[in-house]
């Protein structure tokens, strides 16, 4: 299996369609979502020069997207990050995070942080054994439980120098 991760708008077509699935699935997770959500990260806070959004591809279809912004100095997060269900347990969404920890390092990142709300324990699963480590609440998402950050050391990345085109794959 093959990713090959290309960057984007989540306001733009495939991002926006998967977003909207993403979207769907939590609000049907966690009920009272749609009238107070529990993250608000905006289509201009995932792109360059302090964030990204990424969108991935297999044969050409789009099968997962994930984004990456700016908390603060030397910090990001990472956010929305979602994969098809048949795509789901074949290596996409660690693909998916190990580009969007690239995307931060290209950005100059030293520490990447990101949360999940208890419906999430797939991903949890992933981020512990990515080298995340629970740290205190950082942020006012109330849908959240868990909270997590990593060190972004610099070395190889998936991707190519001039970041046109993030490759991943398992």
């Amino acid at each position: 299996m093959v990713v090959e991760f290309r960057p984007s708008r989540s306001d733009e077509s495939p991002g926006r369609e998967l977003l909207r699935e993403l979207n769907d699935l939590f609000n049907a997770q966690y009920p009272g979502r749609v009238v107070r959500p529990g993250s608000v990260t905006t289509p201009d806070e995932m792109m360059p020069p302090e964030g990204i959004f990424l969108v991935g591809y297999e044969d050409e279809r789009p099968i997962a997207v994930g984004g990456l912004r700016r908390l603060q100095a030397g910090i990001c997060e990472i956010k929305r990050m979602y994969v098809v269900p048949e795509a789901r347990s074949r290596g996409v969404g660690r693909a998916l995070l190990a580009a969007l920890e690239d995307a931060g390092r290209k950005l100059g990142y030293r520490r990447v942080r990101l949360d999940a709300g208890p419906a999430q324990v797939h991903s949890r699963v992933l981020f512990e054994k990515t080298g995340y480590v629970e740290i205190p609440k950082y942020n006012n998402n109330h849908i959240a439980v868990y909270f997590a950050e990593k060190q972004l050391e610099t070395g190889t990345m998936l991707g190519d120098p001039t970041g046109d085109r993030l490759l991943g794959g398992s």
